[in-house]
């Protein structure tokens, strides 16, 4: 076999290893013959270990007597961090409660290169846009300020009050003041991005209009109708998701004009791009993290 191929299939079982660690699964524990050189440069916490006596192990041959460490992570937990930690192949990460369960021990045993990868993994695309909440409530648990923030703007297209499944049970392992940040996070940017809308509404200059809804005396100084529906339907949109995703994009801005049932609106919301872009880009401004 080769040696890319060994150190790919390494199973911590070297004959010249100088410790054990024994993971803590009941029916099988599974132990890692491990060497105490690369657990001391790596972790603090192992180097402060193995600075004391060390128990022997009870085999009679004495190349045999090495320590043995139990410890209360299972095996799933255990190997990965350790291919985290040895010169081989990192492994795949592919769930956010395995990350969360590596990371707890990564932190616990104070190996700062491989919390450093994983607050990296942690706040990857895939998981942010898969489980922003759950990417949040990790960080937050795990107290990495930074990845909090970020996850938090993620949130910002969740709806926080009608969370449900594997999302609504991460709440149980929130703390309330973490979700109660989120709440406001949301709450405050929501009734931000409604007063801006208000204020386009009310003024004069740069004023939405249509051709054929504004077309007489009566109707001058009104808004055109398809911006009275999608001002109904954005309001609706940013007092859950206080993002601008959803509320500037083609499909909603026609929807809003086909519903008003004038034919002169489709090309109204065409004219009014620079009006859209400007309020886009005002709302996008305004603060988006915890």
């Amino acid at each position: 076999m080769s040696c890319a191929a060994l150190i790919a299939n390494y199973n911590f079982d070297s004959p010249d290893a100088d410790v054990v660690l024994v993971s803590s699964d009941l029916e099988s524990p599974t132990q890692f013959r491990v060497h105490r050189g690369i657990l001391t440069i790596a972790s603090p916490f192992f180097r402060d270990m193995f600075s004391l006596p060390q128990d022997p192990s009870t085999k009679d041959d004495e190349s045999e007597k090495i320590p043995i460490i139990s410890v209360s992570e299972t095996r799933a937990v255990l190997e990965p961090l350790l291919r985290f930690v040895y010169p081989v192949p990192d492994p795949i990460i592919v769930s956010l409660d395995e990350l969360n369960q590596v990371l707890a021990a990564a932190i616990k045993y104070e190996f700062e290169a491989v919390v450093s990868t994983l607050r990296a993994f942690l706040i990857s695309p895939t998981f942010l846009q898969a489980s922003p909440v759950k990417v949040y409530s990790i960080a937050c648990q795990h107290d990495l300020v930074e990845e909090a923030k970020i996850a938090s703007r993620s949130t910002l297209r969740t709806d926080l009050l009608n969370l449900e499944g594997v999302v609504m049970e991460e709440l149980k392992r929130m703390a309330a003041y973490d979700y109660h940040q989120l709440l406001v996070l949301h709450k405050r940017r929501s009734d931000a991005a409604l007063e801006f809308i208000r204020k386009l509404e009310s003024s004069d200059e740069g004023a939405v209009k249509c051709m054929q809804c504004n077309g007489s005396v009566f109707t001058a100084s009104g808004p055109p109708k398809w911006w009275i529906e999608w001002e109904k339907r954005a309001r609706e949109e940013l007092q859950v998701r206080p993002t601008t995703d959803v509320i500037f994009g083609m499909d909603f801005l026609y929807a809003a004009a086909r519903k008003s049932g004038c034919v002169r609106c489709s090309g109204s919301v065409l004219e009014s791009w620079k009006i859209l872009a400007d309020l886009k880009e005002a709302i996008d401004s305004l603060p988006s993290t915890i």
